[in-house]
């Protein structure tokens, strides 16, 4: 955990998920994080101490909320607590992962909505803005009676698409159809055409079952995106379908990845031979597979920050 000492009144802070971002940020300000310290106890709960005075100054904390997430997200609320009640100015969360966000309806009788509950916990503890990346669904950011800045991924990934110079004639394909209308802009981004696999969960196994191909991809080079993978079971089976149908290679590109071991032994097997994603979770369960390659949103999260430093408008980084 430290705080970036920064221009003027503002100070940036990195919690201990979010190290190495908060890290690469400060590098992009120009500047270096500070002092400051968590400590767990053996009983298994949390200290936060803030090292640098913050009274008056507008302080940006950096957390993901990812594996541990419990553990993660009560240290995001402790450091909120922590600078408002050593008189902050205010208190942006810079959140790059909520990993509640899926949490956000009550689709089953008698199931808590997590994403609102998590929501009401932020802004109980203080914070005055939230800066999230790719949140599952819109309807989140009114979860909070705060402002969110809900950043996109995707300019980012798709810059390294392009570097890596992979077929121009790709296709862009969503994993399932609730993914589609974001997969249109991912393939408007990169001129390409898209497909989608028309998928059905009858569970919370986090295995789906691919059914159809809407599009078409035989001979043609493959792009799976989505915005998050946990067990890779959408993306190998995505993948299975347009290999089925007679796609040539097949690569993937995700904002968030939390693969298991298990999970990455199944995309070790697959047909996918590269997938993308970003630095959004640093706290993965297990080493990653030897397919991932990760790409830094330093550079997004760090404008987004000097904007809102200097009063400028954010919009931009939405197109």
């Amino acid at each position: 955990m430290g705080i970036v000492r920064g221009v003027d009144d503002y100070l940036i802070f990195a919690g201990s998920a979010s190290r190495r971002l908060g890290e690469a940020i400060a590098a992009e300000l120009g500047t270096r994080l500070g002092d400051s310290e968590v400590i767990r106890f053996s009983e298994g709960n949390l200290f936060v101490r803030v090292l640098e005075t913050v009274r008056g100054r507008h302080a940006f904390i950096v957390q993901s909320v990812a594996h541990p997430a419990n553990d993660n997200f009560v240290e995001l609320l402790f450091w909120i607590d922590a600078l408002k009640r050593a008189s902050a100015e205010s208190v942006t969360v810079v959140m790059p992962y909520f990993s509640y966000a899926k949490g956000d309806k009550q689709d089953e009788p008698r199931v808590s909505i997590r994403a609102r509950v998590c929501a009401d916990a932020i802004e109980a503890a203080g914070a005055d803005r939230v800066v999230a990346l790719d949140l599952h669904a819109p309807q989140l950011q009114g979860f909070f009676k705060v402002p969110v800045d809900d950043l996109r991924a995707m300019p980012v990934l798709c810059r390294a698409v392009a570097e890596r110079e992979w077929d121009d004639d790709l296709v862009v394909v969503s994993p399932d159809a609730g993914f589609a209308k974001k997969a249109r802009a991912w393939a408007t981004h990169l001129g390409a055409s898209r497909a989608i696999v028309d998928k059905i969960r009858s569970d919370h196994s986090e295995r789906p079952a691919a059914a159809e191909l809407i599009g078409t991809v035989e001979g043609k080079d493959v792009l799976i995106v989505d915005d998050f993978t946990v067990s890779a079971g959408t993306l190998v089976e995505a993948a299975r379908v347009v290999k089925e149908r007679g796609a040539g290679r097949v690569y993937a590109a995700v904002t968030h990845c939390l693969l298991t071991a298990e999970a990455n032994r199944r995309l070790d097997a697959s047909p996918i031979e590269k997938l993308l994603v970003t630095d959004s979770v640093e706290t993965q369960p297990d080493p990653p597979s030897h397919k991932v390659e990760v790409v830094s949103v330093a550079s997004l999260f760090a404008e987004a920050i000097r904007r809102i430093r200097h009063k400028e408008s954010i919009s931009a980084l939405f197109e």
